[in-house]
């Protein structure tokens, strides 16, 4: 579904049932940048903002888990330029918000590869994770350096060793013992998946979790997400009736 009008009134239905788990690809930042003339790096700097406010709207939703797509494995092939401004705002987002998200009762969480960013990023993100761990409210991950398709090669990997090993039965393997493996070990799978910026793809984020999460796609760039596009988006998913594949 494409939304590209918030609707407001449909916050009234805030009380039906709500997803558990939401995943957004925040998509869009660069490309809103260049069409005001501006700075990529503003469009990732206002992108910072809605998430703030994209967090605050799970916490007073009741929504226990959302899943942003930080950086991806593919970024890396972007102009180092761009990239350290990444992780320029990366190292902000994590000792600026740090405060907010303790009042707010937020507990951070980090998947992907991120031991591999640079020290500053990397030691960014350890301290908010650290400094969150006690919070009991909506729980934030990040996916920074992640690749769905390293995530499940990796799972494979070590399930072929625990099989070898003897440590695990190939018979008994299970979609749950699968899922024990992957970075998202006790997370459920996302309910809800939003993409701004109008692209009709996954961009190699949560593939296997994602098996029948719904889909929503909408227009507006990512720096200009509000929590009014946010209400719209799971307004539409309390319409949609989830039937599993049955």
């Amino acid at each position: 579904m494409i939304s590209t009008k918030p609707t407001t009134r449909l916050i009234e239905l805030a009380d039906a049932p709500m997803p558990e788990h939401i995943a957004i690809i925040m998509d869009g930042n660069r490309r809103w940048a260049r069409e005001r003339g501006l700075p990529v790096a503003e469009g990732y700097r206002r992108g910072i903002a809605t998430l703030r406010e994209t967090v605050r709207a799970c916490r007073d939703f009741g929504i226990g888990m959302l899943t942003v797509y930080g950086f991806s494995e593919e970024n890396w092939s972007r102009p180092w330029s761009e990239i350290s401004v990444l992780f320029d705002i990366c190292s902000a987002f994590a000792y600026q918000e740090l405060d907010g998200l303790r009042r707010d009762n937020v507990r951070v969480q980090v998947i992907g590869k991120w031991g591999a960013l640079p020290d500053r990023p990397r030691r960014a993100l350890e301290n908010l994770v650290a400094k969150t761990a006690a919070n009991t409210g909506t729980v934030l991950n990040l996916a920074v350096n992640y690749s769905a398709r390293t995530e499940l090669r990796e799972a494979v990997h070590a399930l072929a060793g625990d099989i070898r090993s003897g440590a695990l039965d190939a018979e008994k393997i299970t979609d749950e013992t699968l899922s024990d493996y992957l970075y998202t070990k006790g997370m459920p799978d996302p309910d809800l998946l939003i993409r701004p910026g109008g692209e009709y793809r996954l961009s190699n984020f949560l593939l296997y979790q994602c098996a029948y999460t719904e889909l929503y796609v909408t227009d507006v760039c990512w720096p200009e997400f509000s929590r009014d596009h946010f209400t719209a988006a799971v307004a539409e998913f309390q319409r949609r009736q989830r039937r599993f594949g049955r």
